[in-house]
């Protein structure tokens, strides 16, 4: 049992392998490594930056990190031509929305000219038609200045639209003098196209 205790206490007083690598080596270095940080920082000395310049001096360690600056690189100008492409549709559709505007307000300017011209033309006939009126109205007139003798006779050689249409404008009293002045058969046929007119 004595021996069993001594033995125990033996391995417990001797520190293992393990051990001692961690407290003379392990830590000591992690101390030194520490203590150099602290030193250089004080120094103004980036050790980062440092490791970057002596990795690209190291012939396999700076290839790898290169090939990754190619490929973003790569990627970056793929982006670009993309978007460079994108940049030009949008500027053709920018361009043709330009010209759809274009071609509307030509439209509308045309459109506004020939309704200008429509106004113009109504104006016109407007102004034929009173014309007309007038002349018509100076026509019958005329007709009922004249004796009814002679307006009767000018009438009953006229086409029948044109007679009714005078006769349709002339006064009751004048209306009246002229149809007695007519034959009867003509009178009565004047008188019936007159209703028939006035029925419409």
């Amino acid at each position: 049992m004595d021996k069993a205790l001594k033995k125990q206490k033996e391995e417990k007083e001797d520190p293992s392998l393990f051990q001692r690598f961690i407290f003379w080596v392990l830590i000591p270095l992690l101390f030194a490594v520490f203590l150099g940080l602290l030193i250089a920082s004080i120094a103004g000395v980036n050790i980062f930056q440092k490791a970057n310049e002596i990795s690209e001096k190291i012939p396999f360690v700076h290839d790898k990190a290169g090939g990754s600056e190619d490929l973003s690189v790569a990627e970056y100008e793929e982006k670009m031509i993309g978007l460079d492409a994108e940049i030009e549709n949008k500027t053709i559709q920018v361009d043709q929305l330009k010209k759809q505007l274009e071609n509307k307000e030509m439209e509308i300017d045309r459109l506004q000219i020939e309704q200008k011209r429509l106004e113009q033309t109504i104006e016109e006939l407007k102004q034929v038609k009173d014309e007309h009126k007038r002349a018509f109205k100076e026509i019958v007139s005329t007709y009922e200045a004249m004796t009814p003798k002679n307006a009767a006779s000018i009438i009953m050689k006229m086409k029948n639209e044109e007679a009714v249409k005078i006769l349709s404008n002339i006064g009751a009293e004048s209306l009246a003098k002229i149809m007695e002045k007519m034959p009867p058969e003509e009178a009565a046929k004047y008188l019936e196209m007159l209703s028939a007119e006035i029925k419409q």
